[in-house]
């Protein structure tokens, strides 16, 4: 298994982005106020990941606590993908919400008002992606000088 970078994540978003944009063009004025903290819960698994790693960073590193199981690890790692997956794909959403709102904030109220819903949701996803980016870098073993040894030793 791989460490998540951007190439995994900014497709998904822009995907998002783009049919989420296409879809609030076509049904925003059905769609009801959105309500101001919509996003908040993003950055409630943010906190909740940021803990767990710091937790598990100091239990893999054993400097603190039992050892880490490795299923524990593992978990951990599917939880910060699935995190950092679902963040961007969040994140697409919200930008799409601001990329109609701001525009049309001049002509309609409800976009105006619309906004800080937009704002903070997009605020929150963008905290989901970094806390999980951090939860899976802190699943990370510490490295062993023999490994880097054989790994010299392969390339030579």
């Amino acid at each position: 298994m791989r460490f998540t970078n951007a190439r995994d994540l900014v497709p998904a978003g822009a995907v998002t982005a783009v049919a989420v944009y296409l879809g609030i063009r076509l049904i925003y004025g059905e769609l009801p106020p959105l309500p101001t903290l919509a996003g908040i819960t993003l950055l409630v698994l943010a906190i909740v990941e940021v803990a767990f790693g710091f937790a598990l960073r100091g239990r893999i590193r054993a400097t603190s606590g039992k050892p880490v199981q490795p299923l524990t690890a593992a978990r951990a790692v599917a939880l910060a993908k699935a995190s950092s997956l679902l963040g961007a794909i969040m994140l697409g959403a919200w930008l799409a919400v601001l990329g109609y709102v701001l525009p049309e904030s001049a002509q309609l109220e409800a976009a105006k008002a619309d906004i800080p819903s937009a704002v903070v949701g997009a605020l929150c996803a963008a905290a989901l992606i970094g806390a999980a980016l951090w939860l899976e870098y802190c699943c990370k073993t510490p490295t062993d000088p023999d490994d880097h040894r054989r790994d010299r030793s392969r390339t030579n």
